[in-house]
């Protein structure tokens, strides 16, 4: 039995949850099944809330490895839709602009999927979790607030487009699509709970699979890619595949949880210790 017990659990997020929200619905489990009253728990990196995969949660003295783990390479899939923005680069909120897509054509993508290999510089979402004078920039931004975010260097190992949709170019002038009014208001703030933004089927459309350093911001990279091809750009999907050493392919499910984590398997031993040395 280890003096000071402790371990890793790697959870697969789905959309509509916060981190947080994973870290807590966790830990009352381990209350419940374990009977610990008091134990140091926490996450090695958030991940967004319309945003699906990998989350690493740390409990006991594991919790000393965030740092570390968080500084390991990430891997993302996902679909960036192109022709359109949203205030936040994903569907939390609707499209406030449509563009002209005429130019687009994979000789175009894949020219500029190249500008964004190797050391980059990018500035984070306004919805985000970056500090900004101490206080989250996202709630700075639910509140109406604009925050002066600092850009960051960072690097992109591998960008891979996986697959390309044209779109219909033409639907751009004859569309009845509506912009919505995208005002945040105060009462609003959790609006990943209920999505405001759809992806209209005319729009063009790539899924990619992006290998990067601590602290990218795939949403970032959907934003700078629009500018990039002049037609602006969003995220309608977005999953974490791995974290350094750990895959989705060993995540547990938020409904893996309760049968998984027992009394009758290997995390027992662990938990046993965290019991134990809170007496």
């Amino acid at each position: 039995m280890p003096d000071k017990p402790g371990l890793v659990i790697a959870i697969d997020k789905p959309i509509q949850w916060t981190s947080f929200q994973v870290v807590n619905k966790l830990k009352w489990h381990l209350k419940r099944e374990f009977g610990i009253k008091k134990f140091k728990i926490g996450h090695a990196g958030t991940l967004d809330p319309l945003a699906s995969g990998l989350l690493l949660v740390c409990v006991g003295s594991a919790t000393k490895q965030i740092e570390e783990l968080q500084t390991g390479t990430k891997v993302y899939s996902g679909t960036m839709v192109l022709g359109a923005t949203t205030p936040c680069y994903d569907l939390e909120q609707a499209i406030d602009r449509l563009y002209p897509t005429e130019q687009i054509t994979m000789e175009l993508i894949e020219a500029t999927r190249k500008r964004f290999l190797g050391e980059i510089e990018q500035v984070p979402p306004m919805f985000s979790a970056v500090k900004v004078d101490g206080r989250r920039a996202y709630v700075s931004a639910r509140d109406g607030e604009v925050a002066e975010i600092a850009p960051k260097r960072v690097t992109i190992y591998n960008f891979e487009i996986t697959a390309f949709r044209q779109g219909d170019a033409t639907a751009f002038q004859n569309s009845e699509f509506r912009i919505k009014n995208t005002e945040i208001k105060v009462r609003e703030r959790e609006l990943y709970r209920n999505p405001q933004g759809t992806v209209p089927e005319w729009l063009p459309q790539i899924d990619f699979r992006i290998t990067c350093s601590k602290g990218t911001y795939i949403r970032s990279i959907a934003r700078d890619f629009g500018d990039a091809v002049g037609s602006g750009a969003f995220l309608s999907a977005l999953r974490r595949e791995r974290i350094g050493d750990y895959s989705i392919s060993n995540a547990l499910t938020l409904g893996d949880i309760e049968q998984t984590i027992t009394t009758d398997n290997p995390f027992y031993h662990c938990l046993l210790g965290l019991r134990q040395a809170e007496q």
